[in-house]
């Protein structure tokens, strides 16, 4: 595994980081979960990403309880707080930062706004966000899906504790960082760090176009496909098909040259993958330290030419 740092922090992350969004809080049994975590400490993964929301605090409360046998310098942690946890708990006020940081793990390595609170004026949130490292609640900050207009304006902040990562959706199938948020991000030493780069599964080649997701697969799970739709599309799933020359051209697997293919942009530092069996954590740790070369990069963008256009 090779290692990457997380922005202006110091900390090396994995250049894949093991996530728990739909699979780790409810979606995939405990048992299974367990497995996975040891595997992606087997495969030499230390970055693990969660959320408050994710099962209204179950994945939290199942990572801690996991983690607890490691030694805590071994892995990096990273949650994320925004999103609904009761009808009265939501958002980025000053009060929810604190209340939800002190409801998640003890501490943690990075503390991630999800997205962007219109309703709570952005200095109360980056004060806060402040006082939350300021206490060793937090040795780091970060945000998801902020608009670029308020990442500038967070960091023309003073006297306020800056970022040292992004979290975008980030894939072949996915470029819309490219444009801006990159960019910023990198004159400004903010890490990505990617989720969904294997399109929830998609770029690993496993649905066929006009055939029925396969029965363990996230498409026919009930508790994890909500958030597939378009990738699934048969325009989507030719495309992909196109890109399974190309991969064995290079002598590499469908999710190799996905995970690939992002880890190609100097910016991000880590690929969050998702898994439900420990086979899954080593075949996407065997990703890390690839260099795609430029003509199989061409070949990815030909294979998707159309999709891209669209």
């Amino acid at each position: 595994m090779d290692f990457r740092q997380l922005g202006s922090s110091g900390i090396e992350v994995s250049e894949i980081s093991l996530g728990s969004w739909l699979t780790y809080s409810g979606g995939v049994a405990r048992e299974q979960s367990e497995a996975c975590v040891r595997a992606a400490f087997d495969a030499g993964i230390n970055f693990i990403d969660t959320a408050n929301v994710y099962g209204k605090g179950a994945s939290e409360t199942l990572l801690g309880e996991v983690l607890a046998g490691y030694e805590r310098s071994s892995y990096v942690l990273a949650t994320k707080v925004y999103f609904e946890m009761s009808p009265t708990d939501r958002g980025l006020s000053a009060a929810q930062i604190h209340k939800q940081i002190d409801a998640s793990l003890d501490y943690v390595d990075l503390y991630q706004c999800h997205r962007y609170d219109e309703d709570t004026p952005l200095q109360e949130t980056m004060a806060a966000l402040t006082e939350v490292v300021q206490a060793g609640k937090a040795r780091h900050i970060g945000f998801s899906e902020w608009p670029v207009e308020k990442i500038e304006a967070s960091l023309a902040l003073p006297d306020t504790t800056r970022w040292v990562s992004s979290q975008p959706q980030y894939s072949i199938l996915w470029r819309g960082p490219e444009a801006e948020v990159i960019p910023l991000c990198a004159r400004e030493q903010i890490s990505q760090i990617v989720w969904s780069p294997l399109a929830q599964g998609v770029l690993t080649g496993k649905y066929s176009p006009g055939e029925p997701p396969p029965k363990d697969s996230r498409a026919a799970s009930e508790s994890m496909s909500d958030f597939i739709g378009w990738l699934t599309e048969p325009r989507v799933l030719e495309a992909v098909e196109r890109l399974r020359p190309v991969a064995e051209q290079a002598g590499l697997t469908m999710p190799q040259l996905a995970l690939a293919w992002v880890l190609r942009e100097p910016n991000v530092a880590s690929a969050i993958v998702g898994a439900s069996r420990p086979e899954q954590v080593h075949a996407n740790a065997s990703a890390s330290g690839i260099v795609l070369s430029a003509d199989t990069l061409a070949a990815v963008d030909e294979a998707l030419g159309d999709l891209l256009a669209a």
